[in-house]
């Protein structure tokens, strides 16, 4: 047993850096479509496609027992990568900066584990390889496609390196917060810069507009609430010498209550409204409600954390972590429809330069492969080997374990 896993282990390190060289944006995962489809088949997996880029798998459709779903996430995000790793990715401006490219190796080495013991499988096992999960919703487009028929519970996962490798969080309740956009236009009067009297300036009341944001949450809000305001854009034409007529700013929120995300809103719309008036400038403000707080139900999630200290060890949950982090994730969609939890595991080394998800110096920890393929089986009620080195022994033989 413990020779094929290694083997299978080697295998999922390969299809982690084969993928991460080939990232594919939100809706145009058409060759990850088909590297997934084809190792389903080389399995002898029954699939079928789902969402158009999107794939199912079923595993022990037969089985008495209760029918859950593993679910992998498949996009990459608009980013140029500055790893200079030997699988960098190939594709100027497209990267997997959030660690899908491992999300989707695990499952993919979770399933072939999961054939060669099928028949020990309790209930029927439904294989979720979801695209645009980068702001696409591409969770709800695979639900509206039948994606969850039949199934009675759904477990996921993240990779996190702002927690310690061998550490993991998944409570009962919000696991991670709901988000929106804004955006706000500024519209004045420009001119010449020599003559401010005459003009209305947006940029000006831009930067008050982004200083009176930041109240929102510290004074708007209840301390008890998770709250977050962040501008990220600040755009105005002009030049030296010339006042433009037009600003805009945006950004984005997060809420650990779903609820509260309409509440600071419009927040943000009548703040924006009396700030910009001071300055003699009309705010007009666009808002969009993104993905909904991430609710782990409390059945599932006790299930999960049992299989994670199984796995981990007695001093499996950092200390000190808050709930829910502040990151956003359409697995919320599925929750919604039916019980299941969401995990996040620990990928950062304790160095000190662990790069964050979504920046462009990130990379996967292939340490987690071992770990995460066993969590998957377990989950599913496959036997595992017991956990040994062999994991960390098959990432070293494939090259390193980063």
């Amino acid at each position: 047993m413990n020779k094929g896993w290694n083997n299978l282990m080697d295998a999922a390190v390969r299809m982690r850096r084969h993928l991460h060289q080939r990232p594919e944006l939100a809706w145009q995962e058409t060759e990850t479509a088909a590297f997934v489809r084809r190792e389903l088949e080389d399995a002898g997996i029954p699939w079928h496609a789902c969402a158009r880029t999107g794939t199912v798998g079923i595993l022990a459709p037969r089985a008495p027992g209760r029918s859950i779903a593993l679910r992998a996430d498949m996009d990459a995000l608009p980013l140029t990568e500055a790893t200079g790793l030997p699988w960098t990715s190939g594709h100027p401006g497209r990267m997997h900066a959030c660690g899908h490219d491992g999300h989707l190796a695990a499952l993919l080495a979770a399933a072939r584990w999961l054939k060669g013991n099928e028949e020990a499988l309790p209930g029927p096992v439904t294989l979720v390889f979801q695209p645009a999960e980068e702001g696409g919703h591409g969770a709800r487009r695979m639900i509206d496609d039948g994606a969850l028929d039949g199934v009675q519970a759904i477990y996921g996962w993240h990779n996190w390196p702002a927690i310690p490798f061998g550490q993991a969080v998944c409570p009962d309740g919000p696991v991670l917060c709901a988000n929106g956009t804004f955006a706000i236009t500024l519209r004045g009067a420009g001119g010449h810069a020599s003559q401010p009297e005459l003009c209305r300036d947006p940029v000006l009341a831009a930067a008050a507009v982004t200083l009176a944001l930041q109240q929102i949450v510290s004074r708007r809000m209840r301390p008890q609430d998770s709250a977050v305001v962040s501008v990220t854009t600040l755009e105005a034409g002009g030049a030296p010498t010339i006042t433009p007529g037009e600003a805009r700013v945006g950004g984005s929120i997060r809420v650990g209550n779903t609820a509260d995300r309409d509440r600071l809103f419009e927040h943000i719309r009548t703040i924006s409204a009396a700030t910009a008036a001071g300055y003699g400038v009309a705010a007009e403000v666009a808002v969009e409600r993104r993905y909904d707080a991430t609710v782990n139900h409390a059945g599932e999630a006790a299930r999960y954390r049992s299989v994670l200290a199984g796995e981990l060890g007695e001093a499996w949950q950092p200390a000190g972590q808050p709930v829910p982090l502040m990151a956003s994730e359409d697995f919320s969609e599925y929750l919604k429809r039916i019980p299941g939890a969401f995990a996040l595991l620990g990928s950062g080394l304790g160095q000190g330069d662990d790069a964050p998800c979504h920046s462009p110096h990130y990379d996967f920890n292939d340490r987690l492969l071992p770990l995460a393929v066993r969590i998957l089986a377990q989950l599913a009620g496959a036997p595992v080997p017991h956990a040994e080195a062999e994991g960390e022994e098959a990432v070293t033989r494939s090259g390193g374990t980063r």
